[in-house]
């Protein structure tokens, strides 16, 4: 296995430019956390105040982050645009405007690219994004789309990756693995159908409620819901000192809150949330749930931080809106990791430092 995702970005850009003329340009925040910040003046529109940009940017491949199996045009589309909507949010903004590029292979025709942006202005239309611009050009062999979003946030508001203090609580906003579920289920399925002539691949018969069960599962994957109203109560409280969003799995969000901001993080394994569906099908599939829950990702909750004093009142708050508060670890001193306890050993155990990986063999 090369260099990890964050190492390689790491590798190739740092040193590149200067801190100090990156300020010149009105940069805040740069390389390294959910979305760059960017000071600009009534960037958040009819709000009024002095708000700041927002600047994040998603790319999807096929047969990297889908496949016919996993998803239908309008999916690849919706989850484009909600990935980058995710990335605003974990950030504590507003997304506002889009622009969307589209590499088209020969095997697309153009019914089935207008499939794809009906997804994608169907997230478009639910999160309040304008799709502004884009390009257009020939893929030799599989679709492509990337998309970049343009939030705002209060100026001197946004909740970064690096902020997390020792004494802090961990939470999430919502129970995480679901995702990864709907994934295996889409993945078994496939190969299912390609050894359709072996007797041994026959599916079990599901029940009523198994199949609603499955059928969540698959919709947490294809169609996820960024955390948009969650993030903007977070970061009005004042108290919320560090986020991200469960793109890669909770260890991996983890570990980057820890590295960004030196500090060391203790999750409970028996407080992290887990959904009864994605439970009753990894036990189905002869699974730990807990994998789905560490290593998972694409969920689009938010894991972050906040001052001990003000979690159960952040709680209270985020209940009226309908939104999950689970308060999962502590954040504690001493070198950047990762550690888990709560499994009735009385022990730490340390929680590798791996999600998906898009520079790593064999992931898919």
């Amino acid at each position: 296995m090369g260099l990890d995702e964050f190492a390689s970005i790491r590798q190739w850009t740092s040193g590149r430019q200067p801190q100090e003329w990156q300020r010149s340009r009105g940069v805040v925040i740069g390389i390294g956390d959910d979305a760059a910040v960017v000071g600009g003046p009534e960037a958040g529109g009819s709000e009024g105040g002095e708000w700041q940009w927002l600047l994040a940017v998603d790319t999807m491949v096929e047969t990297v982050h889908f496949n016919e199996a996993t998803m239908t045009e309008e999916d690849v589309g919706y989850k484009a645009l909600a990935a980058n909507v995710s990335d605003i949010a974990a950030m504590g903004g507003v997304p506002r405007h889009a622009l969307v590029s589209v590499s088209v292979p020969p095997s697309y025709g153009p019914e089935r690219v207008r499939r794809l942006y009906d997804g994608l202005y169907a997230c478009a239309d639910k999160y309040g994004v304008a799709v502004v611009g884009g390009d257009t050009t020939s893929s030799p062999q599989h679709l492509v789309v990337a998309v970049t979003v343009v939030g705002a946030v209060e100026a001197g508001r946004a909740v970064p990756r690096s902020g997390a203090r020792p004494g802090d609580a961990v939470f999430l906003t919502g129970p995480v693995g679901m995702s990864a579920a709907g994934l295996h289920y889409l993945l078994a399925e496939r190969s299912k159908r390609r050894r359709s002539g072996d007797a041994a691949t026959e599916p079990i018969p599901l029940s009523a409620a198994e199949a609603e069960g499955i059928a969540a599962l698959v919709r947490e994957h294809r169609r996820p819901q960024p955390s948009v109203l969650a993030g903007r109560l977070l970061a009005k409280r004042g108290t919320c000192h560090a986020l991200n969003d469960v793109s890669d799995g909770v260890a991996s969000e983890a570990w980057e809150l820890a590295e960004a901001s030196g500090i060391a993080i203790v999750l409970n394994q028996a407080r992290l949330p887990r959904s009864g569906t994605m439970a009753a099908y990894a036990h189905r599939a002869g699974i730990d749930p807990l994998e789905w829950i560490l290593y998972g990702g694409e969920d689009y909750v938010l894991l972050g931080t906040i001052a001990q004093t003000d979690a159960d009142s952040a709680k209270s708050e985020l209940a009226e809106h309908g939104i999950p508060f689970y308060m999962i670890g502590v954040v504690e001193e001493g070198e950047p990791g990762v550690w888990l306890t709560g499994d009735g050993t009385g022990k730490r155990m340390a929680i590798a430092k791996r999600g998906y990986n898009h520079f790593a063999e064999n992931q898919r």
